[in-house]
């Protein structure tokens, strides 16, 4: 499926955020407060982006990450909309929106906060990382 196509099967939510540069609200997206062990993929291209065990609780209302799984596949963006100086976080693959990075994660996590839209993102449990085809990252939940 190109990504013409793929980009139908978006809700207007997805789109709006992913094509559009929107924003969804703080505290009503899918993933603000979801813990489940598993990964983040791009909602469009379907691209691993980030994994729960680098997420954490910013309490800024949406989810919240420390890094991506894998940083050649997100591309950073000097953004000056709204008044603000931020660093905008999109997918290189489908060149969705996904939202911001921030300096102000937690220390012992590396000091950074990839703040990202729900609406961008499509979780995977670790439950079905295998059937979906993602089964090369059921290494990341593995006991130590």
């Amino acid at each position: 499926m190109n990504k013409e196509e793929r980009l139908k099967d978006l809700t207007p939510m997805q789109y709006y955020v992913t094509q559009q540069n929107g924003t969804e609200p703080p505290y009503q997206n899918e993933y603000f407060n979801h813990f489940q062990e598993g990964i983040y993929v791009d909602v469009v291209s379907g691209k691993p982006l980030f994994s729960s065990k680098d997420k954490f609780d910013a309490g800024c209302g949406w989810p919240s990450f420390s890094k991506p799984i894998h940083p050649d596949e997100i591309v950073e963006r000097l953004d000056t909309s709204h008044g603000m100086r931020r660093i905008e976080v999109r997918s290189k693959t489908a060149d969705s929106h996904l939202g911001h990075v921030f300096p102000d994660g937690p220390r012992e996590l590396g000091g950074l906060r990839y703040c990202i839209n729900s609406a961008a993102l499509r979780f995977i449990p670790k439950e079905k990382l295998e059937e979906e085809g993602y089964g090369e990252y059921a290494k990341l939940f593995e006991k130590e």
